[in-house]
């Protein structure tokens, strides 16, 4: 039987192997190749996407646990052409170096900001998602730049 599910707010269906990892589907199947692979036993975070609204390690979770549910990868965070916030600060604060974990940690950085708007340094470093350039400086300081800009955003 099919797996179905949204990817992106479209509708999707698997028929294949239901034990693959939904990474493999993602960037196999369904050509979104924003999501890396990195160390396929969910330390690293490359492949971070959000699984209805929660930040996920897609190399850990088998499309069967995906039936019914919303998958969202970094080709969906914009709404149109306009980049989400931390798309935005990532770019204001020229974060990445060789740019393999930043899909990964845009996704766990947007998941963070959903459940804190208003994040200390101690909150940002919670993410362990993983940056083999040591990013982090600049990770941190776009996290907390797009928390402000989340802020300006919204209706008064």
């Amino acid at each position: 039987m099919a797996v179905e599910f949204t990817i992106n707010g479209q509708r999707a269906s698997f028929d294949g192997d239901e034990t693959m990892p939904l990474l493999w589907y993602l960037r196999d199947h369904a050509q979104l190749t924003g999501t890396k692979f990195g160390c396929g036993i969910g330390a690293c975070g490359a492949c971070t996407v959000h699984v209805d609204g929660e930040a996920t390690r897609s190399c850990l979770v088998p499309v069967s646990a995906i039936t019914g549910r919303r998958v969202t990868t970094i080709e969906g965070l914009a709404q149109g052409e306009s980049l989400h916030a931390v798309q935005r600060a990532w770019i204001e604060e020229d974060v990445p170096q060789c740019g393999y974990c930043q899909a990964g940690q845009i996704m766990a950085a947007v998941d963070l900001l959903k459940r804190t708007p208003n994040p200390t340094v101690d909150d940002v470093n919670t993410i362990t998602n993983l940056c083999r350039c040591g990013t982090y400086p600049r990770i941190r300081k776009a996290i907390l730049r797009a928390a402000a800009l989340m802020k300006e955003e919204q209706p008064r």
